[in-house]
């Protein structure tokens, strides 16, 4: 959350070349005029990675010291990206945010923008020879965010979360070195669960902003209507349809599992922890008896710390058995 004394949005002008100049870009984010190293904007989007709430470890200490950085500026990227969609304080000027962003990136896979997310991301896809459409993709499912707010079919939403969640796996594949076509299904699949479990988390949240990420199929099969929703009416029916949610979630969670034992050791670990998070999830919200019409389950610290534990116990099992 941006404060009152920090820069003003739009309002920033980036150092630009001669070329950037003549395209007016301006940074959506606030974030401070250049210059910018690569080194200070990598230390500006692990300040981002620290400094959001989420239900999965980013860039934890399981990955290799040298892949975090850079780990961080693609989640800086999709994170600013995100609130430009969904925070308030972008409220009227939300597409113009995300255009200059979609404006950013193209131009940093062609020469240098002096923005410290792009100044990071560009030295990634260059390392790692990351294709654009991942990334573009993710700015596709935010523009969705300003238009749809209901999903007819499950096969619909998870059209969505191709978009906005199963980039964000692929990308980190390309980062540890995996291209295998199995592994990007297996991480699709995980990236899709955390999405849907996030949604589920946040009912409470997304509702009363007029979203509704539950398929209006199952509305219709439970016997749930919009305004059951929307009164905070936690009824059998309701009950019973979350149940379904979050049993069908935990399905595609163990799915991508095998994804855990087929990539290199410190990225092994970190899948395991956000698998175990995205489940963890899910049994807060069925030990609420499902309902979260009402509140958001969360994840405390004291739980990552035991998530973190137990997907180091479960990696020294494997190296022990010879299956790491």
């Amino acid at each position: 959350m941006v404060s009152a004394t920090e820069p003003r949005l739009f309002a920033v002008p980036l150092e630009t070349t001669a070329d950037d100049q003549s395209e007016g870009f301006t940074a959506p984010d606030g974030a401070p005029a250049g210059p910018w190293t690569v080194e200070t904007g990598y230390r500006w989007c692990e300040r981002m990675a620290t400094n959001h709430y989420e239900n999965f470890p980013v860039a934890s200490r399981f990955l290799p010291a040298h892949l975090r950085p850079q780990v961080f500026a693609i989640y800086a990227f999709a994170r600013s990206a995100d609130d430009f969609a969904d925070e308030p304080r972008f409220e009227g000027r939300r597409n113009e945010a995300l255009s200059t962003w979609e404006q950013l990136l193209e131009s940093c896979y062609h020469r240098e923008v002096q923005h410290p997310v792009f100044i990071a991301l560009r030295d990634t896809v260059r390392r790692h020879n990351i294709p654009i459409g991942p990334l573009k993709a993710l700015l596709t499912a935010f523009r969705m965010d300003l238009t749809k707010a209901r999903y007819g079919s499950h096969a619909e939403r998870l059209h969505y979360c191709s978009h906005s969640a199963n980039p964000v796996g692929q990308l980190v594949l390309y980062v540890h070195g995996h291209r295998e076509q199995q592994l990007h299904r297996f991480s699709d699949e995980i990236c899709a669960a955390l999405q849907i479990a996030n949604f589920l988390q946040d009912l409470s949240v997304d509702i009363p902003r007029g979203r509704f990420y539950i398929p209006e199929e199952d509305l219709l099969h439970f016997g749930v209507a919009y305004e059951d929703l929307v009164a905070k009416r936690y009824t059998p029916e309701f009950r019973e349809l979350m149940a379904y949610e979050v049993s069908r979630t935990r399905s595609m969670f163990l799915r991508g599992r095998p994804l855990i034992r087929r990539v290199s050791p410190g990225l092994s670990m970190e899948l395991d922890a956000t698998w175990r998070g995205g489940m963890a999830i899910l049994d807060r919200i069925e030990a609420a008896d499902f309902n979260t019409l009402d509140f958001r389950p969360t994840l405390e610290k004291r739980d990552m710390a035991g998530i973190a534990l137990r997907s180091m116990f479960s990696f020294g099992r494997r190296f022990l058995r010879g299956e790491a």
